[in-house]
């Protein structure tokens, strides 16, 4: 049952896509997504981690409505998003991606790809209006007003990417589904674009569904965290605590996946803690 601030469900959901080729003798089942339920209250950010091919771009395109399941559901303020008005889930749920520069389009000016979705999802059409708008949406992400005047190729991949999240701030949204909305810029930018978002769920109420596969980077975002292993949801919890102690085999090999940045420490590996000595601590120690 959905408690009152749910602002996403996602229920025993799903997805098998068929394989084996056009001159196979026998179909194959892929499962994508395995019986997985999730939720995102209003105002929280919820972080999706996984390895490639665990399925959680899966999972963010079900909820993202690209994407039917072959089972379950997902709920958007208690309505099945498979049967919503489009315009009224476009409003409601906004989504940023990996490659800013390939989901902006090239022709279109920074003010051009802002005006469309208030010209679309909240039917502004006064020229003055909009341009006093888009200055809003550049103001927020911490842009500088010159950028409406220039496309998308001629700015870095980190303004680039911020132009995106104004683009999903344009229709005043509940949700934004971000996936891997950091993972192809530098460590730096990486950092600002994290603190840039924090500060836009603190100053608009705004929700996260955050794709990603670092665990320590989302722990600094994210109020809770949910671990996907090969379609299934394996492990989920308040977002510190799970990076600092797992319960399960696979979050904690994915927390030692995450490289130290100080070439003469030697991290110890859970599996070499585990045979070595059970009652050891797993961080690490120097050589």
């Amino acid at each position: 049952m959905t408690t009152p601030d749910v602002l996403v469900r996602v229920e025993n959901l799903t997805v098998e896509f068929s394989g084996g080729g056009l001159f196979a003798r026998k179909r194959s089942v892929v499962r994508a997504v395995a019986d997985a339920t999730l939720e995102v209250h209003c105002g929280e950010a919820v972080a999706l981690v996984g390895e490639s091919g665990s399925g959680k771009t899966t999972l963010g395109r079900c909820v993202l409505g690209q994407q039917a399941p072959t089972s379950g559901s997902v709920t958007l303020n208690g309505m099945n998003v498979a049967t919503m008005d489009r315009t009224v889930f476009r409003k409601t749920v906004q989504a940023v991606f990996q490659n800013p520069i390939a989901s902006l389009n090239p022709a279109m000016s920074v003010l051009d790809i802002l005006t469309e979705p208030l010209r679309r999802l909240k039917g502004i059409s006064d020229r003055d209006e909009i341009e006093g708008r888009c200055e809003a949406l550049l103001d927020q992400v911490r842009l500088s007003h010159d950028v409406l005047d220039r496309r998308p190729g001629s700015l870095s991949g980190g303004m680039a990417q911020r132009v995106s999240i104004a683009r999903a701030l344009a229709p005043e949204p509940s949700l934004i589904v971000l996936d891997e909305a950091v993972s192809a810029l530098d460590v730096a930018t990486q950092a600002q674009v994290i603190n840039l978002l924090a500060d836009l769920r603190d100053e608009t109420g705004v929700s996260y569904l955050f794709i990603a596969h670092d665990l320590a980077l989302v722990r600094h975002l994210c109020d809770q965290i949910a671990v996907m292993r090969l379609g299934e949801i394996v492990e989920r919890g308040p977002g510190r605590l799970l990076s600092s102690d797992p319960t399960h085999e696979y979050t904690r090999n994915l927390l030692d996946a995450v490289p130290v940045p100080d070439p003469r420490v030697r991290r110890l590996r859970t599996r070499d803690v585990t045979a070595s000595a059970p009652t050891a601590s797993v961080p690490g120690a120097s050589t």
